[in-house]
């Protein structure tokens, strides 16, 4: 039986496999400024994966990391922020995690939300990294504040 204390939200990142460390509202940047990074207009991606590929998941896995490990998202303890993914995660804010698995983020949040779409960004909130969908492709966006 689930802790009718415990967030919707919180029960999410932790069906995903982050460790949640602390909520840090303050840390990040703000979180429209991070959602027009994402879902503006003028957005170019970092990495495209049509989503009719055959290992598209896969494929949007490995991009995810290896641009969050070029921006780079993850500080040296391996922490960093993610809005959660979830109906009025942006009203939440950021909260710090730390992802223990390591591999596989964006198919981990599928497998929890039915999508992959999620923000993430430095425990300094200099650097997103972020996965979407558009259209019929699955992009990684990188922005940095």
């Amino acid at each position: 039986m689930k802790d009718r204390k415990t967030p919707d939200w919180l029960d999410v990142l932790e069906r995903c496999g982050l460790e949640v460390v602390g909520k840090a509202e303050q840390d990040g940047p703000p979180v429209n400024s991070a959602l027009y990074a994402v879902n503006g207009f003028e957005v170019e991606p970092a990495a495209t994966i049509p989503s009719s590929a055959p290992h598209a998941a896969d494929e949007l896995d490995e991009a995810w990391h290896r641009c969050a490990s070029q921006v780079p998202l993850y500080a040296e303890n391996g922490e960093f922020l993610i809005l959660p993914p979830v109906p009025g995660g942006s009203k939440v804010g950021w909260v710090r995690v730390k992802d223990p698995v390591g591999k596989e983020l964006p198919s981990r949040i599928t497998g929890v939300t039915d999508s992959p779409e999620f923000v993430a960004v430095s425990v300094d909130g200099r650097h997103l990294c972020a996965a979407s969908v558009e259209e019929d492709d699955y992009w990684v966006v990188l922005h940095e504040f």
